[in-house]
């Protein structure tokens, strides 16, 4: 039997997720109406509002079926309640760039990452090489914009 890889989230990612599949599964009587509605105008061969609920149907059913599994792997964790000195999922970490600017990232699950929010997936270039660091570690990592350096300032579980 094969193992199902869990899928490690914050309680906030999780909860994102149900909401999502949530609004999904309420959507599902409104295309099915949409649908009936359609089949009543007759002929489907070149029933447009027919072909794109239909279409719509597929999408919001692979989109369900791709939410439920990711909610059934789910493995919630509370960062406050992690230690170490080393960076784990879901560890804030300052860095200190190569003019020793500070950046302070969050590493979370890939369904979580928002660089702009300064979360990053566990699984992108910068959270591979920051899991298992540790203070005053330095780090090279290449991204699309090119190779950045970056030493390791402070690890929170917050």
């Amino acid at each position: 039997m094969a193992s199902v890889e869990k899928l490690p989230m914050l309680a906030e990612g999780y909860e994102r997720l149900t909401a999502e599949l949530k609004a999904l599964r309420e959507e599902r009587p409104r295309i099915v109406e949409a649908i009936e509605e359609a089949r009543a105008h007759g002929d489907l061969s070149e029933n447009a509002e027919y072909h794109a609920a239909k279409e719509r149907q597929g999408q919001v059913e692979a989109m369900i079926g791709d939410l439920e599994d990711k909610v059934t792997r789910a493995q919630i964790i509370d960062p406050s309640t992690l230690t170490g000195d080393r960076i784990i999922f879901g560890a804030t970490v300052t860095l200190l760039d190569d003019d020793d600017k500070p950046v302070k990232y969050q590493i979370v699950g890939p369904y979580e990452a928002d660089a702009k929010l300064g979360r990053i997936s566990y699984n992108s270039p910068l959270g591979k090489a920051l899991i298992g660091r540790k203070v005053d570690d330095e780090i090279e990592v290449t991204v699309p914009s090119g190779d950045r350096f970056y030493v390791v300032d402070k690890i929170e579980f917050i």
